[in-house]
């Protein structure tokens, strides 16, 4: 039987503060250095929950709903929400805190795909994600239907095996 892990074991935090480098010309932050830090705190909630090296596989969704600005302090917290055969799910959520009430905006999210590898580069498998909170097991079971969508747009699944997909279409009305 696999090990089993908890998504609190998994999360990852970090704290930046936006500097004018890593700024566009409206003075908001470059998407890209956005991407670069989920890339790395999600990395770090994989590694957590399977102790290997991990390798980025997929950017499956970002979603830049609001800018953040030159001075503003990010956090990013990242959690693995489901786990595959060697491949990890791992959601972000990225907070801007106010400088005035240090109360913390979401104002972006993310959802990147990690491979667990030995030292040769070969994948292994991982451990399972025991979710335990609603918002949790909401993004475990969402994340098959985005396993499945993904993989039956690169052809490597046909729409008939793609059933938890295809069930929740249906059901959607």
């Amino acid at each position: 039987m696999k090990k089993q892990v908890h998504p609190q074991k998994t999360i990852a935090i970090a704290s930046r503060i936006v500097m004018p480098n890593e700024c566009n010309t409206l003075n908001n932050l470059m998407g890209g250095n956005l991407l670069s830090w989920l890339d790395i705190n999600s990395a770090i909630s994989a590694h957590r929950f399977c102790n290997r090296i991990v390798v980025t596989a997929a950017v499956n969704n970002v979603a830049f709903d609001h800018p953040i600005r030159h001075g503003d302090i990010v956090t990013i917290e990242s959690k693995v929400s489901r786990s595959f055969n060697s491949s990890m799910e791992v959601f972000s959520d990225v907070y801007v805190e106010d400088h005035r009430t240090g109360k913390k905006l979401k104002c972006n999210e993310a959802i990147y795909t990690f491979v667990a590898v030995d030292q040769i580069g070969s994948p292994i498998d991982v451990p399972t994600l025991q979710p335990e909170t609603a918002l949790e097991k909401s993004r475990y079971g969402s994340a098959l239907r985005r396993r499945q969508l993904s993989l039956l747009l690169a052809k490597k699944i046909q729409p008939k095996e793609a059933s938890e997909l295809y069930d929740f279409i249906c059901n959607v009305n």
